[in-house]
């Protein structure tokens, strides 16, 4: 007898080749490097975006937390497990456009076309504004600068360190995750990273 997790991977593998990695305490699933989907031992969820999001939450799929230590990180998948028993075929079309949509965000920031800092992870307007007032002007600079070069870069600017959660903001933006599920142990090698290269 099999697990529900395995039954949900099994599920999804209908859906074309993947690649399996854990994420966010579970394993996240991708299609040509484009992850579309998290199953955990309990439940699945799927990436939304655009006009699957209206769809998702009209279904009543709530977003997947992330629970880290005393902090909680909601990230845009939907739960639907539900879904899939009550209605699979209309299940199969959300997973479906999950997927196309996940492929062409994937591509489409790939291509260099996605010239905005604030469409990052984690970025905004103001952060955009404060990291272009120091050379950096668009994404393909930002990401080959990397976070710990880009955060110096802004400390340099400003005469002074400036708060350290600018420096996990940056590196969920080049990792494309939220901040907050950044392990202490990635953000202790930036700080090492940080320190080794100033003064």
């Amino acid at each position: 007898m099999t697990s529900p997790k395995e039954d949900y991977l099994n599920y999804l593998n209908k859906f074309g080749e993947q690649e399996k990695r854990s994420m966010f305490g579970g394993t996240g699933v991708f299609i040509d490097g484009a992850m579309f989907a998290i199953v955990t031992p309990a439940s699945m969820y799927i990436r939304g975006g655009e006009k699957l999001d209206p769809e998702l939450i009209k279904l009543g799929c709530a977003k997947f937390k992330h629970i880290k230590k005393s902090k909680t990180a909601t990230v845009n998948y939907y739960e639907i497990r539900d879904l899939l028993e009550k209605d699979p075929q209309v299940c199969n079309q959300l997973v479906a456009k999950s997927i196309e949509f996940s492929c062409k965000d994937k591509a489409f920031k790939q291509s260099g076309a996605n010239k905005r800092l604030r469409d990052l992870p984690n970025m905004r307007l103001t952060l955009e504004r404060m990291v272009k007032r120091t050379g950096v002007l668009d994404v393909p600079t930002f990401l080959e600068l990397g976070a710990v070069n880009v955060y110096r870069k802004v400390c340099e600017h400003h005469g002074e360190e400036v708060n350290r959660n600018l420096l996990w903001i940056f590196a969920g933006a080049v990792k494309g995750c939220h901040w907050q599920l950044l392990t202490d142990e990635y953000k202790s090698g930036l700080l090492e990273q940080y320190h080794s290269t100033t003064n």
